[in-house]
């Protein structure tokens, strides 16, 4: 291996795989930084903050009332001299002792008050006609008093008493959930300066695959090109165009190709789901024109119909994921075509089981492109293998760390002769695999206990679990990483 910028690059001619670790290790590295932009809060939803978030005024912005009831002023009874709503005009003169408002929970209490008297401690009295010592004030509500037991101080939000202005609430690096949307409104802010979420888009390659219906005999449905969006949105990246090509080099380097040469047919590609133009070339990466959000209500941009000749999208993805075309088989075109468009190729095939052939590669435009094999189970290693840490970067997290608990294989008919558990599963220790294993399994109380299915070809196994085990060459029993899956 040759070094390059920090990241270890694979000398092809070597054809020698990579360790699992190795190849997750180089994925982390090689993760590209995401642009800091400033954006509306209707676009930053799943970003992460770019820097801390702070009020850019008191919350709340004026001393208020918590109830409905009489804001008071002094000990009672008070002769209540109005009313206040909230969003309404406040009471313009200081209430002095022996006063109350009528007051709304949010509305701002005059000057003065001392406590709010809740509509269920207040005790109104008898209509008092005014004498010469208490004569009726502008706004009184003529002759009402009330009377009832307050704490001083209760049932008033002082200004800055959630938040001051100025606060620093949330750290960078906080992911923006609903929550944390509301919470930027409150505090004053209209845009968020955001690390804005890395697109990928999805190249599905194979004459054999299906998008819909049932398949004839030869044919199958696509099983890959469904999961990955939810896959892409669960490690924090944005779900980009997806283009389902036929098998050859020559619709595969027009997908990869900066500006796609004419003449190849695009009659199978399959316009991006968000209605983004349909190209991988154009700009640079990740520019702003290609992150720029249509607005609600907005006419969605087709796909481009000039040039029909050519296949790919003018989008701005950072990352591509090529589905199939990664093994070395005579319709796997991938590798090929990476060494034409003189690509870096960073993984070239990792010693791991299921998703051996998978590839991670840079383009010289910067983009990189992600190849995982054509068995669903086996993509789906792969990816959390390379595309995962790719995307997350910095934000990766290791998983726990427990024991594999053995369990016998079902022995009732109906299962005996589908359970394709490896024998390593039913007696595991000591086996001594080549290979990293990764072991669809659920967690139990006696740790992590194999659910089989786990063929390369068959995602039963993945769909029953909710981790995979990572079992090192050698393993012997000693306790394992979980990887957890999208859910």
């Amino acid at each position: 291996m040759e070094t390059d910028g920090g990241v270890r690059r694979v000398d092809r001619a070597s054809g020698g795989d990579v360790t699992w670790a190795e190849a997750r290790a180089i994925a982390l590295r090689a993760s590209p930084s995401a642009p800091v932009e400033e954006v509306p809060l209707s676009t930053a939803r799943g970003c992460r903050l770019a820097g801390p978030l702070t009020a850019l005024v008191p919350v709340p912005g004026t001393d208020v009332s918590a109830m409905d009831g009489y804001a008071v002023a002094g000990e009672g009874p008070w002769r209540v001299l109005g009313r206040v709503l909230a969003g309404g005009r406040a009471h313009g003169e200081v209430l002095k002792p022996g006063c109350a408002v009528e007051i709304a929970t949010g509305a701002p209490v005059p000057e003065g008050t001392t406590s709010v008297l809740p509509y269920e401690a207040a005790h109104p009295l008898a209509p008092t006609p005014p004498t010469h010592d208490s004569p009726t004030l502008s706004g009184e509500r003529e002759g009402v008093w009330v009377a009832g037991v307050v704490q001083e101080g209760r049932h008033v939000r002082r200004r800055g008493e959630d938040v001051g202005l100025g606060e620093v609430v949330l750290g960078a690096g906080t992911r923006v959930t609903p929550a944390v949307l509301g919470l930027a409104a409150a505090l004053g802010h209209d845009v968020l300066a955001v690390h804005w979420r890395l697109e990928v888009a999805v190249l599905v390659t194979g004459d054999e695959v299906i998008g819909e219906g049932l398949p004839e005999p030869g044919r199958v449905r696509d099983a890959i090109g469904p999961f990955l969006p939810g896959l892409i949105a669960w490690a924090g990246a944005r779900v980009g165009p997806r283009l389902t090509i036929p098998d050859g080099a020559a619709p595969l380097r027009a997908a990869l190709t900066p500006h796609p040469p004419a003449g190849v047919d695009r009659a199978t590609s399959v316009p991006p789901g968000d209605g983004a133009p349909a190209s991988l070339g154009g700009g640079a990466p990740g520019s702003r024109a290609e992150r720029t959000q249509p607005q609600p209500g907005a006419r969605r941009p087709s796909a481009p119909k000039a040039d029909a000749g050519r296949v790919g999208w003018d989008g701005g993805a950072e990352v591509v994921v090529v589905c199939g075309a990664s093994s070395k088989g005579p319709a796997d075109h991938l590798r090929a075509v990476l060494d034409e468009l003189d690509a870096e190729v960073l993984v070239d095939g990792v010693a791991v089981r299921p998703g051996h052939p998978q590839l991670l590669a840079r383009l010289p435009c910067g983009r990189l492109v992600v190849g995982l094999p054509g068995n669903p189970f086996a993509a789906l290693a792969a990816a959390l293998t390379l595309l995962v840490p790719l995307l997350k970067g910095e934000r990766y997290e290791y998983g726990e760390r427990t024991t594999l608990a053995v369990t016998p294989a079902p022995t009732s008919p109906s299962h005996r002769s589908r359970q394709p558990v490896h024998a390593a599963h039913q007696a595991p220790r000591g086996h001594r695999h080549s290979n990293t294993r990764l072991v669809p399994v659920r967690r139990s109380g006696k740790g992590a206990v194999p659910v089989g299915h786990d063929r390369p070809g068959s995602l039963w196994g993945a769909a029953m679990a909710d981790a995979l085990a990572v079992l090192p060459p050698g393993w012997d029993g000693e306790p394992v990483e979980l990887l957890e899956l999208p859910d």
